[in-house]
């Protein structure tokens, strides 16, 4: 199969791609590197682009017959679609719209969506399923959760299937070092850990120890991204194979506290940094985790990096890699 991949230098589309390449895949990354990276493109052809330009994406299609698009273009961090919604509204709702005339205008076949655990919102349940109602609370939940109805409707218009995954909190790196999350500024929690331990920064804040949790700070389900990557690589086969559209949660199915996860980083980095506890982020739940049977049923995807431990020490020894190649 033949498949484009949008975002495919940033940080879960080059892991997609790597295992992509690896199972025998002819891929195409399209990318505007703008948080993304040429050297993490390590397999098939990186075409430098914009989702926004209509007419490059329009002539990347008449020069390729792809049989799959796997999209994950997108900005990511929610206070800033609080701030700027526009932006997210354009690069994210906008652009797939884009995306999707092309996938209608050349027939594609098979659609990987990459969305989002912010589609749900502030859940009643700590343990979610893919049934649960969607009410986003910020522009960048909505951004997804739009260009899902864009998905589903093209869909039930033509002969296009698609797999949605909803990712919860993606972590880890490539356990073999060769990629991993180089975003500047990046808000996700091990990956700030980390950046802490090795330091790249002087300390960390815990918004909130007042949840109704076991020690008062936030659960949430940490997926590894290896094994995020390979959910793709099975939404992809099982379309081929016959299968039908699906939207899927993905993650472990239980989760840890913020405290939990950085006494993991303290131990595993043997670096005992500064953390301030301070109060409550707007919009952040008690416990948000994945119910993970329909995916784990519907693709067979059994998950094989499941071990905090693991993803905190794959993340940790790829910050010591990439900050020896940003100092080198």
């Amino acid at each position: 199969m033949k498949v484009l991949v949008t975002g495919g230098a940033g940080y879960i589309g080059s892991h997609v791609v790597r295992q992509l390449g690896e199972a025998g895949y002819d891929v195409v990354v399209y990318d505007n590197l703008s948080t993304g990276y040429k050297w993490a493109v390590t397999h098939g052809e990186l075409v430098v682009g914009d989702l926004a330009d209509v007419d490059a994406l329009a002539a990347l299609f008449s020069a390729h017959t792809f049989d799959g698009v796997l999209h994950f273009a997108a900005n990511i961090v929610v206070p800033e679609s609080v701030e700027n919604p526009l932006k997210y509204y354009s690069n994210n709702t906008r652009n797939t719209l884009n995306l999707l005339m092309q996938v209608q205008a050349h027939r594609v076949p098979h659609m990987v969506f990459s969305s989002t655990a912010a589609v749900y919102g502030m859940p009643e349940l700590k343990v979610i399923s893919e049934s649960a109602l969607l009410s986003p609370i910020n522009p960048y939940g909505a951004s997804k959760m739009m260009s899902e109805r864009m998905i589903t409707d093209l869909a039930a218009a033509s002969g296009l299937k698609y797999t949605i995954l909803r990712y919860f909190n993606v972590a880890g790196a490539d356990v073999e070092g060769r990629i991993g999350q180089a975003t500047p500024e990046a808000t996700h929690l091990i990956k700030v850990a980390c950046e802490c331990a090795t330091g790249q920064r002087e300390g960390m804040k815990v918004f909130g120890t007042d949840y109704d949790t076991r020690d008062g700070t936030c659960i949430r389900d940490y997926i590894h991204v290896d094994d995020l990557a390979s959910a793709h690589i099975k939404a992809l086969e099982h379309m081929a194979n016959g299968g039908g559209s699906n939207i899927l949660n993905c993650g472990y199915g239980r989760g840890f506290t913020v405290t939990e996860v950085i006494d993991v980083v303290k131990r595993v980095s043997g670096v005992d940094f500064p953390v301030e506890l301070t109060g409550r982020r707007e919009g952040d739940p008690d416990a948000l985790m994945a119910d993970n049977a329909l995916i784990k049923g519907t693709l067979s995807w059994e998950p094989q990096f499941d071990d905090l431990e693991l993803i905190v020490r794959s993340a940790l020894e790829w910050e010591k890699k990439w900050l020896a190649k940003r100092s080198a």
